[in-house]
């Protein structure tokens, strides 16, 4: 093998070389490409993420208020039951006080 043949066989084979890797390059490009369908699923999926993130948002939000209207219902239940309470101690203790009295009375 003299020096042209050798030559002509190493550009025959960088040229398949090239030719294979510009061939490969093309289909990966052309399976790796994104389409406008793809690319409307993926801000159609994007707007519903952020329209479920502000719904959450909202929801969080009202159930905080509701929370604290019923902590405030729930206070303000407590402080009517300890009146009641006291004023039932208030009144058995009276009604201890005139029974005890009424007994003595008609003992006496």
């Amino acid at each position: 093998m003299n020096n042209t043949q050798f030559v002509t066989t190493i550009a025959i084979i960088l040229f398949i070389a090239f030719v294979l890797g510009w061939f490969a390059s093309w289909l990966v490009s052309k399976f790796s490409r994104v389409t406008k369908s793809d690319v409307a699923e993926l801000e159609d999926m994007a707007q519903a993420l952020h329209d479920a993130e502000e719904m959450r948002d909202q929801a969080v939000s009202h159930m905080q208020q509701r929370e604290a209207e019923l902590s405030g219902q729930l206070s303000q239940t407590e402080a009517e039951l300890r009146a009641a309470m006291e004023g039932l101690r208030e009144a058995r203790h009276e009604a201890s006080e005139l029974r005890n009295y009424i007994e003595a009375h008609a003992k006496g």
